[in-house]
Order: structure tokens, then sequence, then C-alpha cells
């Protein structure tokens, strides 16, 4: 593995991670990670400042790669991409840890609840030291849908798509579409027949 210069930073979220752990005995643990060469935190790391502050290290300090214990990656992992490439980094360089879903919210002992928070930074770190370089892309699409079952709902499915002006491939792997329905000989409540 070649030599990597990560940026760890820890959010605080208000109180939303700092009640429910140590932030700081957190910082400075990471801080003796392999490859870590800045951990910081901050009170709200998807605000402008925290934004500014891991743009202005990725500078200073000559980051490489990019980890941020926080909230969801749902939430913010484009936020952060987006602060790494105005500072010049690939956007892909960057690994984020769920330590307010996973660890904050749901672990009541301040001291395990910092203790499970290291080892989900710690895995983090691990994994962006092994990121490689990417590009986004753009791939031609093809507007169609593939509808997989020609049962009731697979056909339901096929008529609604098609209904919206996209074409529709329906396979079925019995020799006639109808699944279980068509098996039936009257349906309830009308006794109708099936077919």
């Amino acid at each position: 593995m070649e030599d990597v210069r990560i940026g760890v930073y820890i959010c605080q979220c208000g109180t939303n991670i700092s009640a429910g752990l140590r932030v700081e005995d957190l910082v400075e643990r990471v801080a003796d990670l392999p490859g870590v060469t800045v951990a910081r935190d901050h009170r709200y790391m998807c605000s402008s400042s925290g934004q500014d502050m891991i743009q202005t290290d990725i500078e200073r300090h000559n980051l490489d790669r990019v980890v941020v214990a926080s909230c969801t990656p749902r939430m913010h992992e484009s936020t952060f991409q987006r602060a790494l490439q105005k500072a010049g980094l690939n956007p892909y360089f960057f690994e984020m840890a769920n330590i307010r879903e996973h660890v904050s919210w749901v672990v009541e002992d301040r001291q395990k609840a910092t203790e499970k928070a290291f080892r989900l930074v710690r895995a983090a770190v691990a994994r962006v030291a092994l990121h490689a370089p990417l590009e986004a892309r753009q791939e031609p699409l093809t507007e169609a849908a593939l509808v997989v079952g020609g049962g009731i709902a697979g056909i339901q499915s096929a008529l609604a798509i098609a209904e919206m002006g996209y074409q529709v491939y329906l396979v079925e792997r019995e020799p006639s579409i109808g699944g279980t329905m068509a098996q039936l000989n009257k349906t309830f409540p009308t006794l109708d027949c099936s077919t």
C-alpha cells in the first residue's frame, strides 16, 4: 500500500453525536492511526466552516484522502465530495462513517459508544487508504423496462410502464402468462372466471 495522507473529521452534530460519545477522546485516538495526518472535530462538519476546514487542510497538509465521521452518507456524502473536488482532490478519495445513527443514537453507555465509533472510524480510515481514483462518466440510457414475471403484478407493472410511453419487455418462464391467477377456476367475491 502506498503512503497516504488522510484527514479525519469528527462531527459533533450539535449534541446529536457529542452527547452520546466522547468526541475529544475519539479524535485523540484516531490521530494515532496509520496514515492519519490530521484529526479534528467540528460542531457541524457539513456547515460552510466545516467544509472550509477540510479544504484548507487538504492544501495545507497535502492530504490525499478524507474521512468524515458524522451522520448518514445518504444525507451529506455528496456535500463532502464536492468540498474535496473544490480543493482539487478526487471526490472518490472520500469515506464516511455514520457515528450518529449507528452509534450515538443507539448505544447508551458513552464509553461503549466511543469504542464503537472508534472501530467504525478505524475501518473507514483503512478502507479509504485503498481507494483508487475514479472519474465520473455518462453512459447512454436505453429508455425501456424489463419486467420479470408474467403474473398479475408483472402484467399490471408492464401495462403501467407502457402507458407512460416506455418500451416494455415482459418475460415469463412458463408457456403462458397469468401466474397463479390463470390457474384458478373462479375468483372471489364475484366467482367470475379468472381468465
